[in-house]
């Protein structure tokens, strides 16, 4: 009984793929510090818009500030936007970055071009460096709706971001290497 894997004509028989080294321990354990990295800038904006205390200064009402509700939508979307971006680093050291989930639309069950995986994997990183790069030139003392605790909690949210473009770069490189190293499988 052949499996539906075999008859697909969008999914490669795994002989048909490339023998790629497996990724080193440190790429893997960078792949997932990505996304931990992420996610405190993440929970302070979900506390912001639900009224958590974050350190609010003395002349914003308790409860904390008031958003429409297209702001929370947007606040929250990005949440989960940077959330999914940074567990995409995962994709280059797990099997899903060598062959696309079949639930994917159009490309599910293809075969990941490593090209294509490295590009967006360096312009991810370039965007990220850049919108750090430009949070970084920021002047602090804006935040009045903050006292300077709620900003010192604000910069230990933000501040692993910095982490994420040079982990992403090193991970994309680590990727890179092994499939430049591939062999290709011998035809049966």
């Amino acid at each position: 009984m052949s499996s539906r894997a075999e008859t697909s004509p969008h999914v490669p028989a795994m002989s048909a793929l490339p023998s790629v080294p497996p990724p080193p321990r440190w790429a893997v354990w960078a792949a997932h510090t990505v996304p931990l990295l992420v996610l405190p800038s993440g929970l302070w904006r979900v506390a912001l818009v639900t009224g958590l205390p974050i350190g609010y200064a003395d002349h914003i009402p308790a409860g904390g500030l008031h958003f429409s509700p297209g702001e929370i939508a947007y606040i929250l979307s990005l949440s989960l936007t940077s959330e999914l971006a940074a567990y995409m680093t995962l994709g280059l050291v797990r099997p899903w970055g060598e062959v696309a989930p079949r639930w994917i639309p159009f490309v599910g069950g293809r075969r990941v071009r490593p090209a294509a995986a490295v590009t967006a994997a360096c312009v991810g990183a370039a965007l990220i460096a850049m919108i750090c790069a430009w949070a970084l030139r920021g002047d602090l003392t804006g935040f009045t709706m903050l006292s300077s605790t709620g900003i010192a909690v604000l910069v230990a949210c933000y501040a692993p971001l910095l982490g994420w473009s040079p982990l992403l770069l090193a991970v994309t490189f680590s990727y890179w290497r092994r499939h430049r190293r591939a062999v290709p499988a011998e035809a049966s």
